[in-house]
């Protein structure tokens, strides 16, 4: 008897998966999609169900649940990635007018310097980890900067402090050829990471928030390392959380959206030469597969069969930025690709937790955040889709 009280769960689970990747399949999902919605109209679904992250994270408070899942229902809640949020949703106030999103964004940096340590770093991970991880995380870290950076252009002199103890614990565990070796994340593997970049682009935002100069000057550093990492195809080592010769798309979006923040910032050639290299790669992908595989290999070769919807967002943030600087057709192109891709995949009715949320794989069993809705994956498309709407 008991060996089968031990399975049944486990069929549960089983049952449940095939449930959803049932669905998935079905035209009823494609008929729910926002393939064809306006973007303005996705924008909202995204928003809206970021908001609803924040009042349902399993912890009670302010911060972004770290996800919805089919299987266990809503995450506890996530600085790293409120961090950035909170800047999504401060920026959506071009597009949607909104004190209600204002409002939530305000409540996102009280709540993150509320949990700020001491030295001016965040530990890393989600909430109810904290006392396992208690550390304070570079990675973590810079992400939450941007959006401390972003409240103090937006909300004042309250936020000048937190932003500028998290840029400078930055600076104190910086290693003087530009990487970061020290205070890595819990959650991914130890060693270098390129797409660190994504730190160095909190510093650039805190710069010119702040206007020192000191911190755009370590964010230089940084991209200049990472760029010696990149080969001559354009692909990057030492660019993943847990695969680097297969990187994700989404360390991939990372680290190339740094290095462009620091070419808008600087105007400096190197940096753009190596996000075009990485850009015209991503190109001839999208050419030849019809899609973005979800992990590449060092001969941008795939080394799955699933997206990452995250990393197509993010790469399509970059490419839409080359677009506006080039004008070349391709790069927007591509970029319209990526998104429609996320776009087929938003739900439009149904349950109040799947609508506007965008899953981190597809199929819905893909290798990353498998049956989940990570809230950064909407982020992202909320940021593709208001860049893709400043063009028009």
């Amino acid at each position: 008897m008991r060996r089968y009280i031990r399975i049944i769960p486990e069929a549960k689970l089983f049952l449940t998966k095939y449930k959803i990747r049932k669905f998935y399949c079905s035209d009823r999902a494609v008929e729910n999609s926002a393939v064809n919605m306006p973007d303005i109209q996705v924008l909202n679904l995204l928003l809206v169900w970021m908001g609803l992250a924040q009042d349902s994270n399993a912890a009670g408070d302010n911060g972004v649940a770290r996800h919805f899942s089919h299987l266990h229902g809503w995450g506890y809640s996530y600085p790293e990635t409120t961090g950035y949020i909170l800047e999504t949703f401060i920026k959506s106030n071009k597009f949607v007018r909104s004190s209600t999103n204002l409002d939530r964004a305000k409540k996102m940096a009280d709540w993150l310097t509320s949990i700020q340590l001491e030295n001016g770093g965040f530990t890393g991970s989600t909430v109810d980890r904290i006392q396992e991880y208690p550390l304070p995380v570079v990675f973590n870290t810079g992400q939450i900067l941007i959006g401390l950076a972003s409240a103090f252009t937006q909300f004042g002199e309250k936020y000048r402090t937190p932003m500028c103890k998290a840029a400078s614990w930055l600076l104190s565990v910086q290693d003087s050829d530009g990487k970061w070796s020290r205070n890595k994340s819990p959650v991914a593997m130890p060693g270098l990471a390129t797409y660190d970049t994504h730190v160095a682009f909190g510093l650039l935002e805190a710069a010119k928030s702040s206007g020192n100069q000191v911190y755009s000057e370590s964010a230089f550093r940084n991209i200049e390392w990472a760029i010696s990492q990149q080969s001559d195809n354009g692909w990057f080592a030492n660019c993943c959380l847990s695969n680097p010769d297969a990187p994700l798309t989404h360390t991939l979006g990372y680290t190339m959206r740094g290095i462009w923040q620091a070419y808008e910032y600087s105007q400096t050639e190197l940096f753009l030469n190596s996000v075009t290299k990485t850009s015209d790669a991503i190109v001839d992908i999208l050419k030849k597969n019809g899609y973005l595989p979800g992990r590449l290999t060092k001969n941008w070769e795939p080394a799955v069969q699933w997206q990452c919807l995250t990393g197509n967002s993010q790469i399509a943030i970059v490419l839409l930025r080359m677009y506006s600087l080039t004008n070349e057709s391709k790069y927007h192109k591509a970029a319209l690709q990526l998104i429609n891709s996320v776009k087929g995949t938003i739900r439009t009715s149904g349950t109040p937790e799947l609508i506007g949320g965008v899953r981190g794989s597809e199929p819905v069993q893909g290798g990353y955040c498998s049956y989940q809705y990570p809230n950064w994956a909407a982020k992202f498309t909320a940021d593709a889709l208001m860049n893709l709407m400043e063009l028009e």
